[in-house]
């Protein structure tokens, strides 16, 4: 793939005055300016890599393939493919929320480029799955959720967007609301069922790399089990459980979890 189309197709920005290199990737229904409260405590010491998903953002609706974006291995490739047009190597793969996943994902996929993860609220199955994994919905509740995209797209993002950024980001749900509302309904709707649906429980153990996972004290999608189960599936796994209400930290509380980044990025 020629250089220019990926970082044009995927609105690739470029950042920072730092030798080592982070690659930020946004969770499902955001886009890269969901960063801009972290990267000013990250910019020093690292180059900063931000983009945005096929289907989100400022990137290039026309590369949309509803069969490729239908699993999480297809938002994957997004991050290899950008990590291949700027030639990174040693990199950090900072995911949010479903991008833990796909961090994840293209982490054992390629090895070679992506040498930490750091995993902000990661959730690898949304579904409970009892006795041993509760994941926090039942499926019936997840469809009914989808269901309220179809019948109230706007509805379904306001009631989405206070869930999902809890008491500390009420002043934040609004701009949280604007993003999905910005997002075409066919690919938010693609994005969400296989960031819903995906379970990616047995991929977590095939991950070699250094991971450090930032994990709210009161999260209604990812609750604190669930980042505790994550932690123990992995190889080389460290958690730090901030006092927080909501699932989207690197907004609500940058600069608590920036320093615990910063030096686990540059070990």
């Amino acid at each position: 793939m020629v250089l220019d189309d990926t970082l044009a197709r995927n609105n690739v920005t470029v950042l920072g005055a730092g030798t080592k290199t982070l690659v930020l990737a946004h969770g499902f229904g955001c886009d890269q300016t969901m960063w801009q409260l972290l990267t000013p405590y990250l910019e020093h010491d690292f180059r900063i890599v931000l983009f945005d998903y096929v289907g989100s953002g400022k990137s290039d609706p026309r590369a949309f393939k509803g069969e490729k974006y239908s699993t999480l291995e297809g938002y994957a490739q997004d991050i290899t493919d950008v990590c291949d047009a700027l030639n990174l190597s040693d990199v950090t793969l900072v995911g949010h929320s479903v991008s833990a996943m796909t961090g994840l994902i293209a982490a054992i996929e390629v090895p070679h480029i992506i040498s930490k993860l750091v995993m902000v609220c990661p959730s690898p199955c949304f579904l409970n799955d009892p006795p041993d994994y509760q994941g926090g919905f039942e499926r019936a509740d997840l469809e009914e959720l989808l269901g309220l995209m179809d019948r109230n797209y706007v509805g379904w993002a306001n009631h989405l967007a206070p869930i999902v950024m809890g008491m500390n980001g009420a002043e934040m749900v609004e701009t949280l609301a604007d993003s999905f509302c910005s997002t075409d309904p066919l690919f938010a709707k693609t994005f969400a069922r296989v960031t819903f649906f995906s379970d990616c429980r047995d991929l977590l153990s095939k991950a070699k790399q250094p991971t450090l996972i930032f994990q709210s004290t009161e999260d209604t999608l990812a609750a604190v089990s669930v980042g505790k189960f994550v932690q123990a599936q992995m190889i080389n796994a460290q958690l730090e459980i901030v006092e927080a209400n909501g699932h989207c930290l690197h907004m609500t509380h940058p600069r608590e979890i920036a320093p615990a980044l910063v030096q686990f990025a540059l070990e």
